[in-house]
């Protein structure tokens, strides 16, 4: 298995926005080999005096901390699914118009150690 996680921010006013980018999106990714998507509206993200979720968001007022992740097979599975839904015409969206800040969020890969 291997996970991508995500962090960002997202207006509370966007949040059925965001919801259905997110579902839309599944569709997609699963059609490119994910396997699974879990997306998390913050509500008990506490302030940080040194490192914190609303910190590395850098949140805004009205603004909630989005958690989110998704399998895939292997490295392999994910780096072969990205090229093609880089590729995929569906994918073609105009970033302005996404319901989040993209330059605030966060991403990687993952090899999971622990899975219980």
């Amino acid at each position: 298995m291997y996970v991508d996680g995500f962090l960002l921010a997202v207006s509370n006013d966007k949040k059925a926005d965001y919801i259905a980018h997110a579902e839309k999106s599944a569709v997609l990714l699963k059609k490119h080999g994910m396997l699974s998507m879990v997306e998390c509206w913050g509500d008990d993200v506490p302030d940080g005096t040194l490192t914190s979720f609303p910190m590395a968001v850098k949140l805004a007022e009205g603004e909630t901390v989005v958690f989110s992740w998704m399998t895939w097979a292997s490295k392999e599975a994910r780096d072969a699914g990205w090229k093609s839904i880089m590729a995929d015409p569906e994918m073609k969206v105009d970033m302005a118009e996404m319901p989040f800040d993209g330059k605030r969020m966060m991403y990687g890969g993952f090899s999971p150690v622990v899975n219980v």
